[in-house]
């Protein structure tokens, strides 16, 4: 009988001693989940500073580009394929005429103010360009999808750039002959206050600098020192008065 019941206690002690290690291995497996849960929630969190320190992939002007191009994809989009302009800007000369009329005649620029409005409807994808009436054009039916703001070294699509016009954009370009000198030192004139600003080669105008506003343009046949101050006073006079101004 003795025998009986020594055999039952060694079982049930047995038994005992399985459950207590079942336990344990459980509460190890447990706490080695919520250690991999730790780590991998860790992780994300590290990966979303790591975005957000880094712009999400784009600079805070937007892009995922140069920080000199200042690409502001918040209020318009990057065109597709074009590379944004880096150079450094050199510094343009300081104002020595801030009459717009004035700064234009001394710079031997055509200067046309108030020009017809030729429409603002949105363009579907399979509509041709209109002609427009200017070279640059300065209105007339665009793309839905406004260009962002920012310095490009190629040539984004009219349709793109009239309406961030239309959004009170105020567009510099120029001729891809024009010297790189020169072009660097428009370069700096965008950077001295790039919001709302667009700059970009055009080969397909009459003009070796020209500035173009919503229904303004001015043009300059040939580029010098004195075209700086008429492509200031215009932007100054001009920047953010597009019919659907949106802020920069």
């Amino acid at each position: 009988m003795a025998n009986r019941k020594q055999e039952k206690e060694r079982l049930r002690q047995a038994r005992i001693e399985a459950e207590k290690r079942h336990a344990s291995e459980e509460r190890r497996r447990l706490l080695l989940g919520y250690l991999v849960a730790g780590l991998l929630a860790a992780a994300v969190v590290a990966g979303l500073v790591l975005v957000v320190l880094s712009g999400g992939g784009e600079d805070g002007n937007g892009g995922g580009v140069c920080e000199e191009a200042n690409v502001n994809s918040q209020v318009g989009t990057p065109p597709e394929g074009v590379e944004p302009d880096c150079r450094t800007g050199t510094t343009p000369p300081a104002v020595a005429q801030a009459d717009l009329e004035e700064a234009a005649k001394i710079a031997d620029c055509d200067l046309q103010l108030d020009l017809t409005d030729e429409g603002n409807s949105h363009l579907k994808p399979s509509d041709d360009p209109p002609d427009y009436g200017t070279v640059p054009p300065t209105s007339g039916d665009h793309s839905p999808d406004p260009l962002a703001d920012g310095a490009y070294l190629g040539t984004p699509e009219q349709i793109n750039s009239l309406h961030a016009l239309e959004h009170g954009r105020v567009a510099i370009q120029y001729s891809p002959d024009l010297s790189e000198d020169d072009q660097v030192v428009l370069k700096g004139l965008f950077a001295e206050g790039p919001g709302g600003m667009i700059m970009f080669p055009n080969p397909d105008m009459p003009y070796e600098v020209a500035a173009t506003a919503w229904t303004q343009l001015l043009g300059c046949k040939t580029y010098d020192e004195s075209v700086i101050d008429a492509i200031r006073v215009f932007r100054d006079t001009y920047r953010g008065q597009g019919p659907e101004p949106v802020p920069f």
